[in-house]
Formats: structure tokens, sequence, C-alpha cells
């Protein structure tokens, strides 16, 4: 087995469709379940299980998916040792993160990306932030901007950018101001899962309190444009807040105690950091952090 192999069966086994990785390995799918099959013939195991409806992995391609993740991300730490030429960088450099990230932190790292490394090409993928840890994890992408959980995986890297406070909101019309009770009480829109829901199901155990939950929504940008209807209070970082264009509807509502702060930053599988496009990107990140870090106004 060689190392195209592998990334064609980490491709395989993240998909698990044989069209879609035939399509970004730029194979048929006919040659990509003959790689599979040889794989299996070398291993004398099944991989994979597969019927008409549904391909699935099994127990040992669990087992081998991740000694194909740590053997590549080794194969291109040893690339970089043996050919450093930082100065002439090309490639590609995948990143996941959320709308918000794209316009409060993704823009001023891209730009210095391009002005340090212009043969590097970012790919970005935008989704639910609660999705970006296991992004990483799963090797789907190279780095990610995420909120660092409170237990970080043993085999990945975090650096943090940003911190932001997550915020109660309210229409500015009708619900009106009142006591904290009633907000307490207000119907209410919340992450679906993710550290933001984490701590917002603590605050209110903390309180003894059983919230009313209106909605539930991926992500944390679709909060602010439903409140701003008068549709329910919700919970959000202080920093899609402020990228949001509904911002200037809504209210900020102060209750005690106050809830935690988000640490955001990015982050990557330690192996894949030995790679040169990733560490040039998480380099300007590292840059980027410094300044934000100093400008206390960004938040």
């Amino acid at each position: 087995m060689d190392i195209r192999q592998l990334e064609l069966f980490i491709d395989l086994a993240e998909t698990l469709h044989f069209g879609r990785t035939a399509e970004r390995m730029h194979l048929s799918a006919s040659a990509v379940s003959r790689s599979l099959r040889r794989l299996e013939e070398q291993l004398g195991r099944r991989l994979l299980e597969r019927d008409q409806r549904r391909v699935r992995l099994n127990d040992a391609g669990r087992v081998f998916l991740e000694y194909a993740r740590r053997s590549v991300d080794d194969w291109h730490g040893l690339r970089a040792r043996l050919n450093p030429e930082p100065e002439q960088l090309k490639g590609e450099v995948s990143l996941y993160c959320s709308v918000t990230a794209v316009y409060s932190l993704v823009a001023e790292l891209l730009r210095r990306l391009r002005e340090r490394h212009p043969g590097i090409e970012p790919v970005l993928h935008t989704g639910d932030q609660a999705d970006a840890i296991e992004q990483v994890r799963e090797g789907q992408v190279d780095l990610a901007i995420a909120a660092r959980p409170r237990a970080l995986p043993p085999a990945l890297r975090f650096l943090t950018l940003a911190r932001s406070p997550l915020l109660f909101i309210a229409p500015i019309s009708g619900l009106g101001p009142g006591r904290p009770q009633r907000w307490e009480h207000a119907p209410l829109i919340l992450p679906q899962r993710g550290l933001g829901r984490q701590h917002i199901e603590q605050w209110f155990r903390r309180r003894g309190v059983e919230p009313d939950i209106y909605a539930q929504v991926a992500g944390h940008e679709a909060i602010v444009s439903m409140v701003s209807l008068g549709l329910g209070v919700g919970v959000v970082p202080e920093l899609v807040l402020r990228a949001s264009a509904q911002g200037d509807q809504v209210q900020v509502v102060e209750l005690e105690p106050v809830l935690p702060r988000f640490e955001v930053g990015l982050c990557s599988r330690a192996g894949r950091l030995e790679d040169p496009l990733v560490a040039a990107l998480w380099s300007c990140a590292g840059d980027a952090g410094a300044e934000m870090a100093y400008h206390e106004s960004f938040w």
C-alpha cells in the first residue's frame, strides 16, 4: 500500500460514497472500488460493509482508519522536514469555519496569508461551529476556527485568537424591559448543540429554572435574526452579535451570573502542523491573534 491508497481510503471512510470519493480523487468509481479491494486483500480483512442501500465502516475499518490518518500525517511531516522551502510554498490548505468567523476572523487571517504566501490557496468550508472540532479530528479539513472545548483531545492543538462572552439578547420591542425573572421564563431560541448550548443548560440548572425552549437552531447566526423578529430571547456569543446585520434590532439583557466566555481559535491535528502549508496558516493566525488581543475594542 502507498500514501495515495491510504488517502483514498480516508476519503472513502469519510464520504461512505464511492462516487463522491471518485470525484474528489479524480478517479472512476470502479478504480476506487479496485483500490479498496486490493487494500482488503493485503490486510486479509474487509474494511467496509456495503450492500445496495448503504456503505459503512466495520470494526476493522475503524481501526485501519486511525492507522491511515497517522501514516498520512507522518508522511507529510517527513516531507516537510526533508524539503523545507517556506518561501516557495504552493498548494491548497483547507479551513472549516462558521459564517461569522469568515467576517470576524478569517478575512484578516487570509489577508496575511496572501501577503506572505501568495502560492497557498485556502479552501473554505462553512457550517455549524459545533462541528468544527470533529471536522479536524476526523481529518476532513486541515484546520478549523472553533470554540475551545472543555477537554481538548490530546491529538489536537489549539491557538487562541479571541475571547467572546455569551450574551442573552431580546428584541428591542415586543417583550419589553422587566425583571430578570421575566427574561428567564421568556421563550428561548438556543443552538441545538455545542459548547454554547452546554454553558446555557448549566446556567439554567444552577438557577433552578426550567427554560421554555421555543426553537433550536444549527449555529448561532440565525438566532439573532429570529430574536429581532420578536420570536423570543436568544443566547449568542458577542462575536456573532457584532457581525450580524440584525444586531441593531436586538438588545443585550443583563443577567447574573454572567455566562462564560467563548475561547475562539484555530485548531489542527498535531501531525498536520508538520506540513509547511498548514504551518504557514498557523503562523499567520498566531500573529493575527496577538494583534486582536492587543486591540480590546475589536470585540
